[in-house]
């Protein structure tokens, strides 16, 4: 499942520069790209995770993520935004705008009362997608033209992070081990295969466990994590997710290689060039340092790829 947030990232991760307003393409676009693109690499690398849930190809958002003049368009409080073409929601006849009444029979509870902007009610109906079996059939009862219909929805298992749209000028993506975040301006600059590339990074963070190791390793956030061993530990983790995110790439049917390309090509338009955060080493060392790994793939590896480099997932950072 694929949401969005107007949060600010938890912590960043890539940050970028910005672009015009004028330049960025409307939310439900780049939603609809981010969905398709996730739906793809939690699927394929779901035997890279420990961690799953049922992924049904389908974005949910509520009316109180909105401003009160735009709630009166929702059928339920929480709703269909988007249904990736493919995928089980697809399949079993969920469409964009079904209001969503209830999960598995048992109905959603009501928004809080008042103005106020919030995810709670959304994210209230994806924990209870998330806390079901990720394989177990998925029964929805759904709300269209003022009539409700039943359905049910067989899953994929998929890796248990969550995926969301930041809204605004600035470029930048990030993970905190349970959401990606992806700046939506990163979509008016690049292409689906270079956004492919940026997601398969994020996702790697949260595989491996980056979050949960720099915290055990005491490192310290914000202006401090640009010194010493609080941005050698970071950098160490930026490489890591680099390379195995090339590997995700590949198991999701991108050639991985496209994660070298994208750092020879675009990497010093994007980092900073000899101004470039601490915590990320330079666009030319990471595009060689993944072309490195690559070539100790064996040859014909298979499809999920479990590479070597999984098992640093549980090693304290020092």
């Amino acid at each position: 499942m694929l949401f969005r947030l107007f949060a600010a990232p938890v912590a960043v991760l890539l940050t970028l520069a910005a672009l015009p307003a004028a330049a960025a393409p409307s939310l439900l676009e780049v939603d609809q790209r981010l969905a398709a693109i996730a739906w793809r690499l939690t699927t394929a690398n779901v035997a890279l995770c420990r961690e799953r849930q049922p992924v049904i190809g389908a974005t949910l958002h509520a009316a109180d993520q909105y401003p009160p003049a735009l709630r009166d368009a929702f059928p339920t409080p929480v709703a269909v935004e988007l249904v990736v073409p493919g995928t089980p929601a697809a399949t079993a006849g969920v469409a964009a705008n079904d209001g969503v009444v209830a999960i598995d029979g048992r109905a959603l509870p009501a928004p809080a009362a008042g103005d106020a902007l919030t995810s709670a009610t959304r994210d209230a109906a994806q924990a209870r997608i998330a806390a079901r079996a990720p394989d177990a059939p998925l029964p929805l009862t759904l709300r269209r033209d003022g009539a409700d219909r039943q359905v049910t929805v067989h899953p994929r298992a998929g890796c248990r992070v969550e995926f969301e749209v930041l809204t605004g000028g600035k470029l930048g993506a990030s993970s905190d081990g349970r959401v990606v975040q992806v700046g939506g301006a990163l979509f008016t600059r690049f292409g689906d295969d270079q956004i492919a590339v940026v997601v398969a990074h994020e996702l790697a963070h949260a595989i491996l466990r980056h979050r949960v190791r720099l915290e055990a390793a005491g490192v310290k956030w914000g202006l401090l994590s640009e010194f010493g061993r609080n941005a050698r530990l970071f950098r160490h983790t930026e490489t890591e997710a680099d390379l195995l995110g090339a590997y995700l790439l590949r198991n999701a049917g991108w050639d991985p290689q496209l994660a070298v390309t994208f750092w020879r090509e675009y990497g010093s338009r994007i980092d900073g060039g000899m101004f470039h955060s601490r915590t990320h080493p330079s666009s030319k060392d990471r595009a060689n340092a993944i072309a490195a790994e690559l070539a100790t793939m064996p040859p014909n590896a298979p499809l999920p790829y479990l590479p070597p480099l999984l098992e640093q997932r549980d090693a304290p950072l020092r």
